[in-house]
């Protein structure tokens, strides 16, 4: 198991049987880190699950390339199309020609104001449907949370594995492999953190009707949760991060930073500049 002394940013490391996260963290001051990451699953017909951020484009192919050969990659299951998820998605099918991308119709339509994704290598996943990819089973779930109306959750039934999208975003002190090395109040304060702040609309939602969807995600019967915005989660702070997201409709909505905090951070930064030296004369 990867350890915080092992732990490296964008280098992959196994959560499960052939089954691989690749981790990234974008600093968010001043509330930490928050997780950017994707996952490969090896297997007879390697799955490659989200493609990762344009930002670090070069290290994520590496880092992915690492743990399969492009050309055996027979699925490329991407969960929604906002840039942290589908970001590298044309170098990954340019770079794997085997592979079959799934996908939803609603996405593909989303992507084209950027791109053109070749749709005669795709497959559409709605909630519910499944994939046969050789020694596993696959199924496609709408995840209780989300920032985008095409989000889909994936679970792999031979491992057990949960990739939860968006669901129990946190932010982090630090960047960190599993949430076990947290703190309990660190836990807690970032799943109802993360949670308002990807999902704002859950607010409205009545607590009843959305603990239903969130008890039925839970009977996935996960044992281990990953996701792009989260430490991978085991043990008991799965069911804990379950109760954390039913109580999210009871709780006011984050209030976002203003234009008053940006003042302040930043005269904070400019008065932490050193002065600037006199020039020597004659330049």
């Amino acid at each position: 198991m990867t350890t915080m002394e092992t732990f490296n940013l964008l280098q992959p490391y196994k959560i499960a049987e052939e089954t691989f996260v690749i981790p990234w963290a974008l600093e968010a001051p001043p509330v930490g880190h928050f997780p950017m990451n994707s996952m490969v699953i090896r297997g007879s017909e390697p799955v490659i699950v989200d493609t990762g951020a344009p930002a670090v484009r070069s290290q994520w192919l590496e880092a992915a390339w690492s743990v399969v050969d492009p050309l055996d990659v027979r699925w490329i299951f991407l969960t929604h199309d906002d840039r942290d998820h589908a970001g590298n998605l044309l170098a990954v099918l340019a770079q794997c020609p085997n592979a079959t991308l799934l996908t939803t119709w609603f996405s593909i339509g989303r992507m084209a104001e950027e791109w053109e994704t070749p749709i005669n290598r795709c497959r559409f996943m709605t909630d519910g449907d499944t994939i046969d990819a050789g020694d596993r089973t696959l199924v496609a779930k709408r995840p209780p949370l989300y920032d985008n109306p095409t989000t889909r959750a994936l679970f792999d039934s031979k491992t057990d594995v949960l990739w939860a999208v968006d669901t129990f975003a946190m932010n982090v002190p630090a960047p960190v492999p599993e949430t076990a090395a947290l703190s309990p109040d660190e836990f807690r304060d970032g799943q109802l953190f993360g949670g308002r702040l990807v999902s704002p609309w859950v607010a409205l939602t009545d607590a009843r009707k959305f603990g239903s969807v969130v008890t039925d995600f839970q009977h996935l019967n996960a044992e281990v949760v990953a996701g792009c915005h989260t430490p991978v989660l085991r043990g008991p702070q799965i069911p804990e991060a379950y109760d954390h997201l039913r109580r999210l409709p009871d709780m006011p909505p984050w209030t976002e930073f203003t234009q008053a905090d940006l003042d302040q951070w930043m005269a904070v930064a400019e008065s932490s500049v050193p002065p600037e030296q006199p020039r020597p004369s004659g330049t």
